[in-house]
């Protein structure tokens, strides 16, 4: 029939109450149940919740586990969150997990960075001099513990400078 042949579509087999069954090796099959029927379509990409397993025999379109999961990566790693929710190592969220803060503008959880406290400020210098009746600058810095920082997390600052004195004048008669 007519509409037997819209629903089979990139269908190698196609059953006139299930749809297609087997696809081209290109298409993805995707089943979807209605009741206690299921019927299956031949597409190019899986549809959102979806992702696409390529086998010998047939290339499927897989669930993703979780229900606030958009796309998927496999089964239980998300890419991408529906609305209201935060992703964070491939899991969704409905708020970001403790040390972590939404990305701005984005849903993505970021680990949060916790630096040490600051350390001494430096000699002040200018143009690498210490000595001078001029203005130079000092610099201080503090660590980031652990490997908070090799994950590309974001940090505050971690490099502080100021404007000092010179104290000393240099011998050589600099003024």
């Amino acid at each position: 029939s007519t509409g037997l042949l819209e629903n089979c579509t990139g269908c190698v087999l196609c059953s006139e109450d299930n749809g297609c069954i087997t696809c081209h090796h290109r298409l993805f099959l995707l089943i979807w149940r209605d009741g206690i029927r299921q019927y299956g379509v031949c597409i190019h990409t899986c549809p959102p919740g979806y992702f696409g397993v390529r086998g010998l025999e047939v290339n499927r379109c897989t669930k993703c586990r979780s229900p606030s999961c958009e796309s998927c990566f496999s089964r239980d790693f998300c890419m991408k969150c529906k609305d209201k929710f935060y992703l964070h190592k491939g899991q969704c969220f409905r708020q970001c997990p403790p040390s972590t803060t939404p990305q701005p503008g984005t849903r993505p959880c970021q680990e949060t960075c916790e630096p040490g406290p600051w350390g001494e400020w430096s000699a002040c210098t200018h143009e690498g001099r210490t000595c001078g009746c001029k203005w130079g600058v000092e610099t201080r810095v503090r660590e980031v513990p652990g490997a908070a920082r090799d994950e590309g997390t974001a940090c505050p600052a971690l490099l502080e400078t100021r404007r000092c004195r010179l104290r000393k004048h240099c011998p050589g008669g600099e003024r």
